[in-house]
């Protein structure tokens, strides 16, 4: 001890040590060595334990009140509370400065309730607190877990009965705590009950309405503040320039910058801010050149320009800024790093992620939860979910709640619905507790109505039923899931519905079909006061494109027009697939034109068009222009140019665009490879088809799909169901139109009894309930096996009722083998059901031509044209 004292005075007086002669350094003084502000740099746990042993066999403790202030407060610096409530304890006649120290130590230790608690402690003891006392416990009770606002308004209370009302202390506390309790017109009304607020209180009420997003309020406050006798501080600008961020007002930001400068108030807060509003606002440059006038950049100067060249798309400097950083000797923050993971999260960036990676293992980074989240994140983010899977299980004991909700949101966004709910069950049997994010991932992939039911229960039980975003993806769920009426039910409940849940909700009736009621519900929102966004414009645009509706189309962008939200990316790309899909291919092509930036989604929808209207040429136009401009295609863009050359009939320009699809790599994925084998199939090209197959890097059900129509179209039935089999063998689960394509090659194969079998395969083993184009196929298969019989009698025990489309088929087969009378009942049937279509009409008047009953063909043909009913004319390349 000794030792330490003798080196702590000769710490503060160098001089000492460079004497020629070996003279001892004067004794310790204690009430100097405390009052002696340079002496804080020595306050550490280990030397505040040997000053007390020391202090104590001085009997100076615990009855020399500066000397047990001084150590309090150290204890309370160096984070050792325990210790220093042990010396509170043996203090004789501890004062309000003592209470106070241990009020605030429990506090900046981040011990809320402890603080909390000695104050009522001190309270029932009979301790008179001062205005600080207060301030501080105001403090404490804001950050705790508990409701922050009842014990803020207990001490407030009591604040107000002692008379600390008008304090400035106490208010600027009671400001902080309503702000960060979401409570900012409580806040504001305290704020404007104070006589003379000083800089503390007009700080924390502009502070508070940051925090509420309440940014009008923030410029309301700040031109008051400038106004009058109180100017604003560092503080005060690094919240306005915040503010100014959030909105990128970049104009006004000049304006409060300029400010700054004219003021002489620029410091590393304010310039940090300024950093951030640059970079927020896009404006690099101006960024980088603020900074770099920064003397000694803080780490959260640092960790704002690499976020903004994150949020750029510019990982190469992010990646540049880090090393600087580095250089520089700034210590990283965990922030720090999980901005510049998020930069390595481009696929082109695997050699950087993984170095990245491998500094963190290196550092202490790699145990904090928020580092290991962000790892998780971008491995998903570039498709690469086994690498997250292997961070967060080499977690281990650290794999708290926020990592898990990633890793169940990770698994939900990479299609492993399976993985979600197993973890998420795991989670709730640990005790862990899921977070609105995690559970509105796994109900986005749910397609199990009673296990999204059993989810729905524990969103119940959670209270997270409150939260608008889990009441949308809840309701979605629902509307995925088939029931409507439930989703209605559950959107009606939520009390104030935002843009996301009209445009979620009008989507769904989208979905299944319900577009008057999709409409409908568009007018409700127009009604209730709620201005669609983008979102809702582009879901309501869907549905004109669904009706197809051009008049309800233009209404639509004539809103968008006024509301000068046309220009945008979604709605733009959203018009140009309205107005394709309603015929209207001059006005598609103008909005297309008019689109600020090239976009695959909107390509796509155009080359539809002009291919589902015939006009190929221009789809192929279109292309070739995207190509030559140097833009990357993607796979939705490409598989709408193989349709248009499937459509096309020109085997040539479809080689020509699987060449293009080789060279940019797109030919294994699933929707691309399906669109070539369709193509393919369409050719006449069974060989090609297989090839185009085998290229598809994990198959998915539309290409098994795909594969297994273009056999049954060939008339190979046999390898259709081998094909169907190894399918199923590979875990892929079929679908109604998977059975389309099995039974039809079953029809086309001749194979009855397969047929039969797959049919009740599709209730029994998957749970489908068959629909009339799977009993057409299987009454194809009858009638080309001249059972026509049976094919009657299969139609008249069909549990629902056969359309026009099962008569049809029906009809077909009595043509074949020439079953005249049979012939007559299907087409009576099939024109009962739909007058309009001439196919019944031709076919009827075919099988009674072929047997020479030509009076009845002649009233046959008097029928049809009496019902306006015209047969499409034949054409040929040739």
């Amino acid at each position: 001890m000794r030792r330490l004292l003798s080196s702590v005075t000769n710490l503060r007086n160098p001089s000492l040590l460079s004497t020629k002669d070996c003279t001892f350094p004067p004794p310790f003084n204690p009430f100097h060595f405390f009052n002696d502000q340079s002496s804080s740099t020595l306050c550490t746990h280990q030397t505040t334990r040997i000053l007390q042993g020391h202090l104590l066999r001085r009997y100076l403790l615990p009855f020399d009140a500066f000397l047990t202030r001084s150590l309090l407060s150290w204890y309370s610096k160096s984070g050792s509370m325990s210790d220093a409530a042990k010396l509170f304890d043996i203090i004789p006649q501890p004062d309000v400065i003592s209470c106070n120290i241990m009020i605030s130590g429990y506090k900046q230790s981040k011990l809320f309730e402890e603080s909390w608690r000695f104050f009522c402690k001190m309270h029932f003891l009979g301790f008179e607190m001062n205005e600080r006392s207060y301030g501080s416990v105001l403090s404490a009770c804001t950050s705790l877990h508990a409701p922050p606002p009842l014990f803020s308004e207990l001490v407030f209370c009591h604040a107000v009965k002692m008379g600390f009302f008008l304090d400035e202390v106490v208010q600027s506390a009671l400001i902080d705590s309503f702000s960060k309790s979401f409570r900012f017109r409580d806040a504001y009304k305290v704020f404007r009950d104070t006589l003379s607020p000083n800089v503390y209180c007009w700080n924390a009420v502009i502070a508070g309405a940051l925090r509420n997003q309440d940014y009008g309020s923030v410029f309301d406050i700040f031109y008051e503040m400038c106004g009058g006798f109180q100017k604003p501080d560092s503080h005060t600008y690094s919240s306005v320039l915040a503010a100014c961020a959030s909105l990128e007002k970049l104009r006004f930001g000049k304006v409060v910058q300029a400010r700054v400068i004219k003021c002489g108030a620029e410091d590393v807060f304010v310039n940090t801010a300024i950093v951030d509003l640059y970079a927020k606002c896009g404006h690099m440059a101006e960024a980088r050149e603020v900074f770099s006038r920064i003397p000694n950049p803080s780490v959260v100067s640092w960790t704002v320009m690499l976020s903004g060249f994150t949020k750029s798309d510019d990982a190469t400097s992010a990646l540049e800024i880090f090393k600087e950083m580095r250089r520089s000797g700034v210590e990283v923050s965990s922030r720090t790093v999980t901005s510049v993971i998020s930069a390595c999260g481009r696929p082109s960036m695997v050699s950087e992620a993984s170095q990245v990676h491998a500094w963190v293992l290196k550092s202490e980074f790699y145990v904090d939860s928020s580092v290991a989240s962000s790892l998780i994140s971008m491995y998903s983010k570039r498709g690469d979910i086994h690498l997250s899977e292997q961070v967060f299980k080499n977690l281990k004991g650290a794999q708290r709640p926020n990592v898990v909700n990633v890793m169940i949101s990770s698994f939900s966004q990479n299609k492993k619905p399976d993985k979600a709910i197993r973890l998420f069950t795991r989670m709730l049997q640990e005790g862990l507790i899921p977070d609105e994010f995690s559970v509105c991932s796994l109900l986005s992939v749910l397609d199990s109505l009673s296990l999204g039911k059993q989810i729905h229960s524990y969103i119940l039980k959670s209270g997270l039923v409150l939260d608008l975003t889990v009441g949308s993806s809840l309701f979605t769920m629902y509307s995925k899931c088939g029931s409507l009426e439930e989703s209605f039910s559950l959107f009606q409940e939520i009390p104030v519905k935002d843009n996301a849940c009209w445009a979620s909700m009008i989507s769904g009736y989208n979905e299944y079909g319900n577009l008057r009621e999709a409409i409908g519900l568009f007018r409700e929102m127009l009604s209730d006061g709620t201005s669609p966004d983008e979102s809702t414009l582009s879901a309501v645009l869907t549905v004109c494109a669904s009706l197809p509706s051009l008049p309800r189309s233009k209404e639509i962008h004539g809103y968008a027009l006024r509301a000068g939200i046309d220009k945008g990316m979604p709605v733009g790309s959203a018009l140009v697939n309205t107005y394709s899909k309603c015929g209207s291919l001059k006005l598609a092509r103008q909005v297309y034109d008019r689109l600020p930036e090239m976009d695959p989604v909107s390509c796509s929808s155009l080359i539809s068009g002009y291919a589902q209207h015939g006009l190929t040429q221009d789809g192929f136009f279109l292309f070739r222009d995207m190509v030559m401009s140097g833009f990357t295609l993607d796979s939705f863009a490409v598989s709408s140019i193989l349709k248009a050359a499937a459509l096309s009939d020109a085997s040539s320009l479809g080689s020509q665009v699987h060449a293009y699809i080789t060279k940019i790599g797109l030919s294994t994925e699933p929707s691309v490879g399906s669109s070539l084998l369709t193509m393919y199939s369409k050719f006449g090209s069974i060989e090609d088809c297989c090839k185009a197959f085998n290229q598809i890097s994990g198959p998915d059900l539309i290409a098994w799909t795909a594969l297994i129509a273009s056999f049954a179209q060939h008339g190979k039935g046999n390898e259709a169901l081998q094909v169907f089999s190894l399918m199923k063998e590979k875990g892929v689960k079929p679908d109604k139109v998977t059975f389309v394509g099995v039974l039809s090659a079953c029809s086309h194969g001749g194979l009855v009894e397969e047929a039969y079998i797959n049919l009740n395969s599709m209730v029994k083993d998957y749970g489908i309930e068959p629909e009339n184009r799977h009993y057409a196929c299987m009454v194809d298969a009858l009638g080309r096996s001249g059972r026509l019989r049976e094919a009657e009698s299969f139609i008249n025990n069909m549990p629902i009722k056969a359309d026009a489309l099962v008569w049809g088929t029906l009809l077909a087969a009595c043509r074949l083998h020439e079953d005249v009378e049979l012939g007559k009942l299907a087409a009576k049937k099939a024109i009962e059901l739909e007058p309009s279509d001439a196919g019944a009409y031709v076919s009827l008047s075919n099988i009674l031509a072929e047997v020479g009953e030509w009076e009845e063909v002649e009233e046959t043909r008097k029928l049809m044209k009496g019902k306006g009913a015209e047969k499409e004319p034949g054409w040929s390349f040739i």
